[in-house]
């Protein structure tokens, strides 16, 4: 597939800038790529369904999965967080009319909304 100004894709490369490996391929927006913490998988942001989601892929590019997959724009500020032990994901999504906090299972499933209030949350982190 030839590359169009408009597209952004995740890549990895080693620290001294050499070995750049292309990890996504899709039209439109790939981004704010973040590693897991034990390194084996990458969680990403995507609007290649037509609106903005969350997949994960492994540290290679393969298994490519979209986690959320519903309506409304997920991860808004691109704000994505692995839980320490990898098991949990946090982002934000307007998916409710207005920006809540959301943690899910590394695999997408028992999506649950924690802010729950009218006000605009995002940019949620864990604490160790």
């Amino acid at each position: 597939m030839a590359e169009n100004a408009g597209d952004i894709e995740v890549y990895v490369m080693q620290a001294d800038g050499s070995n750049v490996v292309r990890l996504t391929e899709s039209m439109g927006f790939d981004g704010f790529p973040t590693w897991s913490p034990d390194g084996t998988r990458i969680a990403f942001l995507s609007d290649r369904d037509g609106d903005p989601e969350i997949y994960v892929m492994n540290a290679d590019g393969s298994g490519q999965t979209n986690l959320t997959n519903t309506p409304g724009q997920d991860s808004v500020q691109g704000d994505i967080a692995w839980s320490p032990d990898g098991g949990q994901i946090l982002f934000q999504t307007d998916r409710d009319g207005d920006v809540e906090v959301y943690v899910m299972d590394a695999d997408g499933g028992n999506q649950t909304n924690l802010t729950n209030n009218p006000a605009t949350d995002f940019a949620a982190v864990w604490v160790q």
